[in-house]
This record gives C-alpha cells, structure tokens and sequence, in this order.
C-alpha cells in the first residue's frame, strides 16, 4: 500500500497507468493486426504456392519410383522439377547418401521434407482417396493388350446395363490396364449413390444380378498368380491374429473365405491385404528414399505494396486507436475533475459555512475529498469549542468580578462596612480571577508547545506525599480520607512543580466528589515499562455518556457550573496537556455511584 493510504489498484497512480497501457495496448494491437494480417496474407499465398510446388515434386518422384526399379535417371528429372518449382531438391538413400540433387552445396537438414516411396504414400503431400499404395506401382498386375481391351468391353456393358435402370456411372481407366466402373448416383440409391452389392452365388463366385458390375473386379488368368500371392500373404498375417484367410479380387478388394463378411469391413485385414500387395510389388518399384526440399539460397524478394485496401486498412486503424484514445481521456478526465470541481466549489463557499463534498472516488482524489470533509467537521467543531470556550470563560470571570463589584458598591453606599471582613472577600475574589486567570494561561502555554520543563530526577513517593500533605487542609473537613500506596525506590525523570500540578489538579478534582467518609488513594506502579501513578475515590464517579469530554477546557459535570460543586473547569485539561508535555498521557475509568480512577502514565526510562 502507498504511502497515501490507498491500494494500489485503486490509487490514481494505478488509474493514469492503466489508462496508458490501455492507449499502448490498442496501439500496439492495432500494429500488431496490421503487421500479422499482411504478413500472414503474404505467407499464405507464398505457402500455397510452396504447398502446390512441393505436392508437384513429391508426385513427379513417386511416380518415377513407381514406374522404375532403381533411380538411375532421376537426376533430369530432380533438375526440371527444380527449374520448373524454383525449389532446391535433394534426393537421398535411407541412409542419406546423395541420389540426386538440384544444388551441387545443398546442406541437408535434419528432418527430410518427406519420404518417398510408391508403396507407402504420404498422407500430407498425396491424394488419400487413391489409397496407402500409389496406383501406378503395377508390376505384374500389368495387363496385356488383348486383356485390356476385354475389360473395357465388359465395362461398356456394365455401364450400359446400369444406365437402363437410371443409375448413372462414370467409367475409369487404371495404370495397370484394368478398366473400372464407379457408380455415381442412381434411382434406388439417390443419397449414397451406391447400389446393392449382390450376394454370393453357391460355389463363392458373385452374381451378375448389378449388370455384371461384380464380374469386372474377377482376376484374368494373367492376374490369377499375383493375386493368389497377395491373398497368401494376407493369410498368413491373419492367421498370427487368428483370423480366417481372405480371397483378393482384380481391383484389390477383398472379403474373407469362411463366412462371406462383407468386404473392406475389417481395417486389421484390410493392412494385411496391403502388406500382401506390398510384398509383391517391392520388386517392381525404386527403393524407398528421401526428399529434401527447401528454398534457394538467394530467394526472390517481394515488397508489401501498399495497396489502397492496405492503405484503407491503416488508415481505419489508425483512427480506432485516436478514437480510442480520446474517449479514453474524456472519461479519465471527467472523473478526475468532477470530484475537484466540487472542491473547489466547496473551498470558495463563505466562511460561516460549513459545506461536504461527495466522496465519489476511492483514490488519492476521494482521499482529499475525504480529508476536506473532516477538516470542515474539525473546524466546525472548533468553531463550536471556540464559542463555548469564549462563553465559559465570560462566565468564569463574570461571577468573581461581579462579586466584587456588588461588595464594592455596598461599601460605597454605606450598607457594608469596609472592615476587615469586606477585605478578607474582596481578596478572596481576587485570588478565584488571578487562579483562573493562571489558569488560563498554564493551558495556553501548553497547547502552544511553549511551556518550559525543567525536568530532574523525583521520588515518586516523595511527590505524592508532598500532594497529599497540601490537601490535607481540604480532605480533612471534608471527611475524606487521603492515604498513600507507593514503593519507595520508583524515581521519574520530570518538572517537580508541574508533576506536583498534574497530581494535585487530580486529588483535589477527587476530594471535591467524594462525599463524607469516603476515601481517596494516591498510588504508583511500573507496568509495561511505563510509570503509573493513581488516583482512586469512592466519589460519585462520571455518567458514561461524559466520559469523552472529561479533559476538554471549561468541562463540568454540574451545568449549572455552582461553585460548590466544581472549579473552573480547567483543571483537567492542564493535567492532560502537562501529561502530554511529559510524553505521557491520561485516562479515566470510572463507575457511576462507586467512584473514579484517573491514571497517568509517565515513561519509566528517563528515571534517574
């Protein structure tokens, strides 16, 4: 917390800062989105066409290995690729031996761009409807002239056939010969565009119940040898699983021998099928190899052309951020001057007038909100101490001077004696003005901070006896008993004379309300390094409701202010400044009909 009092999160401090972070912020926002969008546009459009540039090297070489055994005369290949994508293109063994290469210093990175190998496509840089084997990898399943030509007729059969009953079908030619029909909607299956797949005849072999849609993936006799070595391999991955074997047909889809579960259904067989088909063309294709692609050396720069939409784009955000930044400081601004507006209205205000202001913030301004409020309360409780000051005093001096006047004037008209006695009253009035008069004068000195102490080494007991001698003359007639209980070692570094004021202010305070037979006590203590010295009655004690105002100036607890029952009111209020003056303080407790204990409380360390 500061040292105004306010957290932190609520200071004004807290308040401006956050206000230029969030000015900061949206500026630096507004920069940030228009530095990310074109860049990111630019990166984009430059990833597109790295992406396309990368899926068109990765296809070129999947499809040389797909279609030679080695790669001998890759290298005219790696080089048009290179020229025709811009692109630095290394080709290397599993082992990174260089196979070929469109950058004689092309450093290898750590990771390859990918891997390149026919029989295990990638899914990122290929076509995942084509399958985990890129099709051009034919082998032996390639067919020959005659055989292709027969497929195609049954295919243009098929086709014509499904035509007749509304199912449209598009006709697909394979890297191997093989010609395929693939239905594309029709009549019976408008929503999946697929129609039933027929079930088996008796002896295992598929109906011609679709136009002879299942005769097409039948194998021809040239494809009966790799297929039955496909579906061998196949077999014997299933059995490991405990699975029964599977038969392969022409188009490489399968269903199981035992029980005639449909085909493809199975993703565990469906690999074994694929490791089968692998193991057969492994032959037939390139070894697998890496690729390596990346940009050249010394790439072609693009500037950022600042296009009218780029400039409307700047120009936009730049005027969010101004408005931003202006409704920020209006609102900031009218919240800091609202409150110091009513301060000021406030200051100018008449001085008879005591006016509050509203506390709207909680921030160092509330804080001066709130501190002018308690000034105005202090003042006018000030103003209100200082007209009954004023009062009390009028009063004070009024009773001994009128008494005097009254004497006086009887004396001159003859209806008093000017004797000894007249003499004995006048100076007894005398005395009551000059004790109010130092009085007055002792409190002043000692709120004004201009009292002289003249401090030494005292026996506590030593003053405390001394006090209760001089009131002896006062406590005797009165009834009251006076004694003492103090140790005799305790000492306290103070001014005799005022140290003597401060206590006998307090005693004789206590043998003026305690009535005939009671009893007062003057005693002293160390506790909590601190002096105590005591003094207790058995007097009529204090109201609780007065307890606040014992120590204020001209405080009585008779208002009507009789002589017989108190003093001039300021006997209390010299013994708290007298206290204060000695760096100690004093208190009262007290219980109504049983008594008063008044406390002072001295620093024990400047005991001599």
């Amino acid at each position: 917390m500061p040292r105004s009092g306010v957290p932190l999160r609520t200071s004004l401090f807290a308040r401006l800062l956050a206000a230029s972070l969030l000015v900061a912020l949206c500026s630096v926002a507004a920069t940030t989105w228009l530095a990310v969008t074109t860049t990111t546009r630019a990166i984009s459009t430059e990833q597109g066409r790295s992406s396309k540039a990368d899926a068109r090297i990765y296809d070129a070489l999947i499809g040389y290995a797909a279609t030679h055994t080695d790669w001998g005369g890759v290298q005219d290949v790696v080089s048009e690729l290179a020229e025709g994508t811009g692109r630095a293109i290394t080709l290397t063994t599993t082992s990174r031996t260089r196979i070929a290469s469109s950058e004689s210093t092309m450093r290898l990175p750590a990771k390859p761009s990918a891997s390149v190998d026919p029989l295990r496509l990638d899914p990122v840089l290929s076509d995942e409807s084509i399958g985990p084997i890129d099709p051009r990898a034919v082998g032996p399943f390639l067919l020959e002239a005659k055989d292709r030509e027969l497929i195609r007729a049954m295919a243009r059969r098929t086709s014509h056939c499904l035509a007749t009953r509304h199912i449209s079908t598009r006709t697909v030619r394979l890297p191997s010969g093989r010609t395929t029909v693939q239905v594309t909607g029709g009549a019976d299956d408008e929503d999946s565009g697929m129609i039933p797949v027929p079930t088996p005849e008796p002896d295992g072999r598929p109906s011609i119940g679709n136009c002879g849609l299942d005769l097409l993936k039948e194998p021809l006799p040239q494809e009966k040898r790799p297929l039955s070595k496909v579906a061998e391999r196949a077999s014997e991955c299933l059995k490991q699983q405990a699975r029964p074997p599977v038969v392969v047909f022409a188009d490489f889809s399968w269903r199981f021998r035992s029980d005639g579960a449909s085909e493809n259904s199975d993703r565990a067989a469906q690999e074994c099928v694929n490791e089968g088909r692998r193991a057969q063309l492994r032959p037939h294709v390139s070894p697998s190899a890496l690729l390596f692609v990346s940009d050249r050396e010394h790439p072609d720069t693009t500037a950022i052309d600042l296009s009218t939409a780029n400039t409307a784009r700047i120009a936009g955000a730049a005027g969010i951020v101004l408005t931003v930044t202006c409704a920020v400081t209006v609102l900031l601004g009218m919240r800091l001057v609202r409150p110091l507006r009513a301060l000021i209205t406030a200051a100018r205000r008449p001085a008879d007038e005591t006016v509050r202001v509203p506390v709207l913030t909680k921030d160092e301004i509330g804080n001066v909100a709130a501190a002018f409020n308690d000034l105005a309360e202090r003042r006018e409780t000030l103003e209100r101490q200082r007209r009954a000051m004023v009062s009390d005093v009028a009063h004070e001096l009024r009773s001994p001077l009128t008494n005097i006047r009254s004497w006086l004037e009887a004396a001159q008209d003859g209806l008093t004696p000017a004797d000894d006695q007249l003499l004995a009253l006048l100076l007894d009035e005398a005395l009551l003005l000059q004790h109010i008069i130092d009085d007055l004068r002792d409190l002043a000195a000692a709120e004004a901070g201009s009292l002289v102490l003249h401090r030494e080494p005292l026996s506590v007991r030593q003053v405390l006896e001394q006090v209760a001698v001089a009131h002896h003359g006062a406590a005797g007639p009165a009834g009251v008993e006076l004694t003492i209980e103090a140790a005799e070692e305790l000492e306290v570094h103070a001014d005799p004379v005022r140290l003597r004021q401060v206590i006998s202010n307090l005693v004789s305070n206590a043998i003026r309300h305690t009535p005939n037979g009671g009893r007062v006590v003057l005693r002293s203590r160390v506790e909590d390094g601190e002096l105590l010295v005591e003094v207790a009655d058995s007097g009529s004690g204090i109201e609780p409701e007065d307890l606040p105002y014992v120590f204020d100036r001209f405080w009585r607890a008779d208002k009507s202010r009789n002589r017989q029952t108190g003093g001039s009111g300021l006997g209390l209020a010299i013994t708290r400044k007298l206290s204060e003056a000695h760096d100690g303080s004093v208190s009262v407790i007290s219980t109504t009909g049983t008594g008063s204990v008044f406390t002072v409380r001295l620093p024990h360390g400047d005991a001599g």
